[in-house]
C-alpha cells in the first residue's frame, strides 16, 4: 500500500466491557483515492474496526486497548466522532440509520452543517448529491421512513458525503437490497474515488461484488486479519472461502 497513507492501523485490540475481545492485531491502511475492503462473515471483527476507527466504539462501552490509529499522520485513538467528521472522516452505520420522520432532503441536509457552511455552499453540495443520486432528486420531500431500503441506503451515504470527507466507512451497504440496487451503489463508489478523490473503507459480506470495485482487500475471521492482498489474489486464495465457512 502506499507509504504515505490516508489511514493506518497499527496492531489494534478492542475490548467491550472490560471483558469481550472482539478484534485482536488488526492492522491495516488505506491509501488516498481508494477503495478498500474488510471482507468476512458475520461476527468477524468488520464492524468494531470501523466503529473503533470512527470514535463510535466507546458508545457501545468498547475501547481501543492497544494498538494506535492514525488518520492524515495523527493518532486518533481517542478522538470525538464529531471532531473526525470536522477532518473528513465519516461513517455510514450498517442498517441505513436514517430520520425517519424528516424528508430525504432534510436528512441531507443534517450532514452539512458540521461545517457551518453558507446557504449558497450548502446548495451546492446538495446539488453534488443529487448528480451523485439521481433518484434521491425525485424524492426529496419524501418522508425517509416511507422510502425503499435502496433509496435510503443512498440518503445515508448521501448524508455522509455532504461533510465533504476524504475517507468514507461503508458499513454493509448491500444488506438486503437487491443486486442491481447494490451494483449501483457500488459504481457511485467507483466514481467518487475516480473523479471526486473520496477513499473509502467498506465492511462488507458480500465478497464477491465487493472485490470487483476494490484496490485492496482484507479478510477477517474471528477478529483477526487472515489474509490481504489485492482482488486477484484475494480471489484465488481459499482463505475468503474458509472465512466464511469455518474451520
Amino acid at each position: 500500500m502506499s507509504a504515505t497513507p490516508l489511514l493506518s492501523i497499527k496492531n489494534i485490540e478492542v475490548i467491550y466491557e472490560q471483558v469481550i475481545l472482539a478484534v485482536k492485531n488488526i492492522s491495516l491502511e488505506v491509501a488516498a483515492n481508494s477503495v478498500v475492503s474488510l471482507l468476512g462473515a458475520n461476527g468477524s471483527g468488520k464492524s468494531t474496526t470501523l466503529k473503533a476507527i470512527s470514535g463510535l466504539v466507546h458508545a457501545q462501552r468498547g475501547e481501543i486497548a492497544d494498538g494506535q490509529i492514525e488518520y492524515l499522520g495523527e493518532v486518533v485513538n481517542h478522538s470525538a466522532p464529531h471532531r473526525l467528521v470536522k477532518q473528513g472522516l465519516v461513517q455510514v452505520l450498517e442498517g441505513r440509520h436514517c430520520f425517519q420522520h424528516l424528508s430525504v432532503e432534510e436528512n441531507l441536509l443534517t450532514g452539512g452543517y458540521i461545517h457551518r457552511p453558507s446557504k449558497a455552499k450548502l446548495n451546492a453540495q446538495l446539488d453534488n448529491i443529487y448528480g451523485y443520486f439521481p433518484r434521491l432528486k425525485k424524492i426529496r420531500k419524501s418522508l425517509a421512513g416511507y422510502t425503499s431500503g435502496g433509496e435510503q441506503q443512498m440518503v445515508a451515504i448521501g448524508r455522509a458525503l455532504m461533510s465533504d470527507p476524504k475517507l468514507v466507512l461503508l458499513d454493509e451497504p448491500s444488506m438486503g437490497l437487491a443486486p442491481q440496487i447494490v451494483e449501483e451503489i457500488f459504481e457511485i463508489i467507483k466514481n467518487l474515488r475516480d473523479n471526486h478523490g473520496v477513499s473509502f473503507l467498506v465492511a462488507e459480506q458480500n465478497a464477491a461484488v465487493a472485490l470487483r470495485y476494490t484496490d485492496y482487500a482484507y479478510v477477517l475471521e474471528n477478529g483477526t486479519i487472515s489474509d490481504e492482498g489485492t482482488a486477484q489474489k484475494i480471489n484465488q486464495s481459499g482463505e475468503l472461502l474458509a472465512s466464511y465457512l469455518g474451520r
